[in-house]
């Protein structure tokens, strides 16, 4: 198929703050050397920047005193300060215990941290990038990266637009266009498409643990001034994650305007078949410790997406011929902040250092110098501190593993060199459906716990209805023959929008019903699968949630 191609210096796959703060960086760097400006590129596949951008999120600030050192001035989308900071241990549905300071691990003190909407803070970004320079194409998925004989990355493929679900051209077909880039940074995010298939191509993470991942599902609530304390954070674990013995956590943050956070993280390596991470999110506000601050209040929003936890020990090599694997494409979150913001963005500006050093050289192709930038570099340091966090909740459980966490990151210090794997895939943990009891969750009461239908229609969900499908199996036999006698199928529950259905057709046939037009996006499908049949891609630029102050 003949293609449009538009040439750049760099082309840059995802507007979050990785991306983003790599574009800035590029520019800003030009700036400072006094040189040309590169032509910079970023395509984003959300109908405007920050569509598909959903963060807890407490936002630490040091990347971005990196590169706009007076963002203060520049009205900029941070306004809430953390005021206080609290631990609780939720120890049943109704009874809670705060957890001193004194052993909660050092990486999770918040002071000169801000709440934000990371949502808006990239809409901001992106108006600066564009001030400095750099194109943003807002609609548009990467379908595909492309190479050169010599296996070098010379940009990607857009998804071409317009296309039936049977992949026949439509009257309003747009075939795809090719980017072509010296370089190409990749920074989809969580469990990126293409992240994936490149960690795969280049054998990135070769003698790496297996990555891990969480679900976080967050909404958006406006609740009465005589409830709110702005600037307040709370986190929780424990209850009711503890009830099925998987790890996670809570939290509900104040922002300005009446409005809070509240959401759940769920570690995708829980093993028992009927949890419903949707569910227990519901079960969780009502208890006491948030059901005081929203009982009175109004849902705004909804939304969910996967988060990549596995920490420096599993992060992948980022480098390659021709681009790099930025933020949490690689997975950059640093799991003992319970942030990736900010390293998200830090990555981006190492890289954007990298691949400026490349293009002033004249070369092109070549395999940039991140990896030294960033062994030198106090993202890290931070990682490196926190590498253990995620690997010893696993192995040891929520309460023992915080323990040792604290221990090593309050007292021990430098005075270990340990390194905790997680060898498990998360894919492998699901038990068989014979070893447990079914959960049992109460009906949504309308004013703490809702329905996925309810909550869909508040993420702002649209996807063409006529196109094909963006959730491909390996194997269409496989839900109904292989894994709903073992485990139920268990897509039906682990996903947070209803895609997935098992349905009684005639004759008591069972039927496996991908509803795609339900998808958030959050690519848990891609992750969980016990049989890694399920593979998600981008569809038709534009499509999905719509995230307005997420």
């Amino acid at each position: 198929m003949e293609r449009e191609c538009m040439e750049f210096d760099v082309v840059i796959v995802g507007a979050g703050p990785a991306g983003l703060a790599a574009a800035c960086q590029l520019m800003l760097l030009a700036k400072q050397a006094q040189q040309s400006p590169p032509s910079v590129c970023v395509i984003e596949k959300g109908a405007e920047v920050g569509a598909h951008i959903l963060s807890g999120a407490v936002f630490e600030p040091r990347a971005l005193d990196e590169l706009f050192p007076d963002w203060r001035l520049m009205d900029t989308p941070l306004k809430t300060q953390v005021t206080d900071s609290l631990t609780y241990w939720l120890t049943t549905p109704s009874n809670h215990l705060a957890i001193p300071e004194s052993v909660t691990p050092e990486s999770m003190v918040n002071d000169g941290n801000y709440i934000i909407s990371l949502s808006e803070l990239c809409r901001w970004l992106a108006n600066q990038a564009e001030q400095l320079g750099v194109e943003i194409f807002t609609g548009f998925a990467a379908k595909e990266f492309c190479l050169d004989r010599d296996n070098n990355v010379t940009g990607i493929i857009t998804s071409d637009m317009g296309l039936d679900k049977h992949a026949q051209p439509k009257a309003n077909f747009e075939a795809g266009i090719f980017l072509k880039a010296k370089y190409t940074l990749f920074a989809e995010g969580s469990r990126g498409h293409l992240g994936k298939q490149l960690i795969k191509h280049f054998h990135l993470n070769h003698n790496k643990p297996p990555q891990h991942y969480a679900l976080g599902l967050k909404e958006l609530w406006q609740i009465p001034p005589e409830h709110h304390q702005e600037g307040l954070v709370l986190h929780g674990v424990g209850y009711p994650l503890s009830q099925s013995d998987t790890t996670g956590g809570s939290f509900l943050y104040h922002l300005a305007d009446n409005l809070v956070a509240v959401g759940l993280i769920v570690d995708l390596n829980y093993h028992h078949p009927y949890l419903n991470p949707f569910e227990e999110f519901q079960r969780m506000k009502h208890h006491p410790l948030y059901a005081q601050y929203l009982r009175h209040g109004e849902r705004l929003s909804y939304g969910a997406r996967a988060i990549t936890k596995g920490g420096l020990n599993a992060l992948p090599r980022q480098q390659f011929h021709g681009g790099l694997l930025i933020g949490c494409d690689a997975g950059t979150l640093n799991f003992g902040k319970i942030k990736g913001s900010h390293t998200a963005m830090k990555s981006g500006m190492l890289a954007a250092e990298a691949v400026f050093t490349e293009l002033s050289q004249g070369f092109t192709h070549t395999v940039p110098g991140y990896d030294a930038l960033f062994r030198h570099s106090w993202l890290y340091d931070e990682l490196f501190q926190s590498r253990n966090m995620g690997a010893c909740i696993h192995k040891f459980g929520q309460l023992l593993g915080g323990v040792v966490t604290s221990l090593e990151q309050n007292w021990l210090r430098e005075k270990v060199d340990w390194n905790w794997h997680d060898d498990t895939p998360d894919h492998l943990t699901l038990k068989p459906l014979a070893e447990f009891k079914p959960i049992t969750y109460p009906k949504p009461d309308g004013i703490l716990s809702f329905d996925k239908a309810s909550s869909l229609y508040l993420s702002g969900t649209q996807h063409e209805e006529n196109q094909p499908c963006h959730l491909n199996l390996t194997d269409p036999d496989i839900p109904i023959n292989n894994h709903l006698e073992t485990n139920g199928e268990p897509s039906q529950r682990y996903c947070p929008a209803g895609v997935y259905e098992v349905v009684e057709s005639e004759g008591s046939t069972k039927q496996f019903v991908i509803n795609a037009a339900n998808c958030l996006h959050c690519k848990t499908c891609d992750i969980k699968d016990p049989s890694q049949n399920i593979t998600w891609a981008p569809p038709e630029g534009g499509g999905g949630p719509n995230y307005r102050s997420m």
